[in-house]
């Protein structure tokens, strides 16, 4: 009797999993519908049902959840960086204008001209730092950015999320950005399990 009442528990089980799996679809396949149609052809039935069993324990959302917060810290340690450093500049700017500015009281007049070559080279060596500076700053963002992606793909790969995979193709990137606004979508109408409908 109980392996009976097991079985029938099983069953329920399995039919409760379809129907949350056809939710899912169903949910997935009214969202794409909102994506760009180059990408509606890309989506295919299977992609669509792959991606609701992957959705079906929740863990893909607390996942999805979990790499956006990193996401944004990291973006805003970056933002703060650049900020530290052009803050920086700003202050080594001013510095030297009022260096300059001193020197040039300080001034016989005949010696004028010489000293205001100088500074002018100085001046354009200084913003030339400053130029490299920014660009070596803007190279590390880009860099720390493009490790996030890849950390974000592969963690969704190994989570078995449909369509994800580390790749710099810019028209995968696209999609696997489309999958990602698919889940967002899912998760901000509540159809994680135990939530009930959609």
């Amino acid at each position: 009797m109980e392996r009976y009442s097991g079985a029938l528990e099983e069953a329920a089980d399995g039919a409760r999993q379809q129907e949350r799996h056809y939710q899912l679809l169903s949910a997935l396949q009214s969202l794409v519908k909102e994506l760009p149609s180059s990408f509606q052809q890309r989506l295919s039935y299977t992609t669509l049902s792959d991606l609701a069993l992957a959705l079906l324990d929740g863990t893909v959302f607390e996942i999805v959840q979990g790499l956006l917060e990193i996401q944004h810290l990291t973006e805003k340690s970056l933002y703060n960086q650049r900020l530290r450093l052009q803050n920086e500049h700003r202050v080594l700017r001013q510095a030297l204008r009022q260096k300059h500015q001193e020197a040039q009281q300080a001034c016989r007049p005949h010696n004028l001209p010489v000293l205001q070559a100088a500074q002018q080279r100085e001046l354009e060596a200084v913003e030339h730092r400053i130029r490299e500076e920014q660009r070596a700053m803007d190279r590390k963002i880009v860099l720390e950015l493009d490790r996030k992606v890849a950390d974000q793909q592969s963690t969704l790969e190994k989570a078995g999320v449909a369509g994800f995979y580390v790749t710099t193709n810019p028209q995968e990137l696209t999609l696997q950005m489309n999958l990602l606004e698919l889940i967002r979508k899912l998760q901000q109408r509540g159809c994680q399990v135990g939530k009930g409908g959609l």
